[in-house]
């Protein structure tokens, strides 16, 4: 069993490896990533859901409907993104910068960094009650011969409630439209 649990952890750092070499291979040759850059800025409706609570209140989970967009700087791997979190209790804003990764010509994985900012009620949204840092790792898909968008991504508010301090995160996915 020793050796299984071993071969599962060189496995495991070895993936981890090959995705930080392409990751540091994009950053570091970005005319590379631009070959096959998936166009499209975009607006879309979705859903996100947190996953985790305030630690004293036991508040924040839940689900809330979600507007989110994206503008792509077409001469650089770059994107200005915006979510806003509406029909909870609390209202939340998470703008973001991202680096964009290109898989295909309709595909692309991104990680972006930026605030979490809420309304104000002392009830959490899914991203928390305060203003916090936020990292943000998501994926667009582009579908061929059309202007829909499918997104995805994920949000760690880094001290995101103003009760409990402890992370927020949550998850997000919905359709858009490109512009």
């Amino acid at each position: 069993m020793k050796s299984l649990g071993r071969w599962m952890g060189h496995t495991i750092g070895a993936a981890l490896l090959a995705v930080s070499a392409t990751v540091a291979g994009a950053i570091l040759n970005p005319g590379a990533a631009e070959a096959q850059v998936a166009y499209g800025s975009y607006v879309g409706i979705g859903v996100g859901v947190g996953l985790t609570n305030d630690q004293n209140t036991g508040q924040g989970a839940g689900v809330q409907g979600l507007i989110a967009g994206r503008y792509r700087f077409l001469e650089m791997p770059i994107s200005v993104r915006g979510q806003a979190f509406i029909f909870g209790d609390n209202f939340a804003f998470v703008p973001t910068v991202s680096y964009d990764v290109p898989l295909n010509w309709n595909t692309d994985v991104y990680v972006g960094a930026g605030v979490s900012f809420t309304g104000g009620g002392d009830s959490p949204s899914v991203v928390g009650n305060k203003t916090s840092f936020v990292l943000q790792p998501g994926i667009d898909h582009m579908f061929p011969n059309s202007n829909l968008v499918a997104f995805g991504n994920a949000i760690f508010a880094f001290d995101a409630y103003r009760d409990g301090g402890n992370m927020a995160i949550s998850v997000q996915g919905g359709m858009g439209i490109q512009f």
